[in-house]
């Protein structure tokens, strides 16, 4: 299978510029592709997944990938996927957003020349003289053609400033300028990204005279409909001081059945003969391969030795009941009515969810299942060392009284 087969095998591509093209290109490797991360945050969360592992692959077939840090578009901000403007950043945020990213990816590919690097389009984005960049580049644009995109015609509706305007612009240029600098002829990233890589191709075509290419992997979403990557508690996060190791591996233990096999193939490295083993069967064999899945995905993230302590706290807070230094704590006050403590600790969503938890079965205090929706926790249900593992699900928490 050539890579290009293998990466829409484990479902990393929805929409690919050419094909036949993109085949060509990762025939002969190394291949030069870029994927852009606009640092507006101090750490990526689960859902750039999708796109580090996507560079990962193409690095293990010989490849060469670069990271584009988007410390200069994110002085505009992508209206991709918004119903409103962006907070804009100060300069010393997006300088630090940038570093941390930057370490961040340098956790799933190499970044040291030959295979892998690692740049920031503020390089060459601030110095653009204005009216050169728009006789040199902006007339190779139709205005048309940019509000036919859906990122601007959704945003239309509620108002879309002219600096927003401007960002697939600005995304084009750096695919122009990878090109020239490192011979980048792929761009990848999310569906939502689809009219802006579209634009590169179009650019280099039209000013350098060359064929260049891009493919788009579909957003992931949960079955209700929302993206991936949050959870009761928000985002969760690929930096460990934002979403400890244990919640991060809990997040992944928790996905829904119909998303394991789907999750396997994207956020592990299993050949797709052993994740079909995996999950041929439902029942234990399914939260088995749940396991596995956070097992891989927390290994790739933080390291073999954060997988296996995020295990060995899962299955003795699961299967004996003990709370371990790994399972998250959740300080409180009691007495305090369970429906209002489990949305608190982040084991529910809301108060009426949880009051559904309770009439269902679903929690348990300290192994006893808990059935009373008014039912209170109190300072005599904490052992002896003054804490109480309650569980929602497939979820736990520790509690301790202050």
């Amino acid at each position: 299978m050539d890579l290009l087969d293998t990466l829409k095998t484990r479902g990393f591509v929805e929409a690919c510029t050419d094909e036949d093209g993109v085949r060509a290109l990762f025939a002969v490797p190394p291949a030069t592709a870029y994927i852009g991360f606009d640092p507006t945050a101090t750490s990526l969360h689960v859902g750039s997944l999708v796109q580090l592992m996507m560079m990962a692959h193409l690095q293990r077939a010989g490849h060469r990938v670069v990271a584009l840090v988007g410390s200069g578009t994110a002085r505009v901000g992508d209206p991709s996927g918004r119903t409103e403007m962006r907070r804009l950043l100060e300069e010393d945020e997006l300088a630090a957003n940038g570093a941390a990213i930057g370490a961040q990816i340098g956790r799933f590919v190499h970044l040291d020349g030959p295979v892998g690097l690692l740049e920031d389009n503020a390089t060459w984005l601030l110095p653009l003289p204005y009216i050169g960049f728009l006789r040199s580049i902006g007339r190779h644009f139709s205005v048309n053609r940019m509000l036919a995109a859906e990122s601007c015609r959704i945003r239309m509706e509620k108002g879309l400033s002219f600096l927003e305007f401007n960002y697939q612009v600005l995304q084009a240029y750096d695919f122009l300028e990878l090109y020239r600098r490192h011979g980048c002829r792929l761009q990848m990233g999310g569906s939502d990204q689809w009219g802006n890589i579209v634009a590169g191709v179009d650019l280099i075509r039209r000013v350098e005279q060359v064929e260049v290419y891009g493919f788009t992997s579909p957003l992931v979403a949960l079955p209700s409909g929302e993206k991936m990557g949050k959870s009761a508690q928000g985002a969760v996060w690929l930096d460990p001081a934002l979403t400890p190791p244990f919640a991060f591996f809990q997040y992944w233990r928790n996905v829904p059945d119909a998303l394991v096999r789907r999750f396997l193939l994207l956020f592990s490295f299993l050949p797709v003969s052993e994740v079909e083993a995996l999950t041929q069967k439902p029942g234990a064999a399914l939260n088995r391969a749940k396991e596995r899945l956070a097992w891989e995905v927390t290994a790739i993230v933080h390291g073999t030795e954060a997988a296996d302590q995020a295990l060995a706290g899962a299955r003795a807070a699961f299967a004996r009941g003990e709370a371990t230094a790994e399972v998250p704590t959740f300080e409180t006050t009691l007495p305090q009515a369970l429906y209002a403590l489990l949305p608190a600790a982040g084991l529910c969503t809301s108060r009426s969810e949880a009051r559904r938890a309770l009439v269902g079965g679903a929690v348990r205090v300290a192994g006893t299942r808990v059935s009373d929706p008014a039912a209170v926790l109190c300072p005599e249900a904490l052992g002896p060392d003054g804490d109480v593992l309650v569980w929602c699900g497939k979820k736990v928490v520790r509690v301790l009284a202050k």
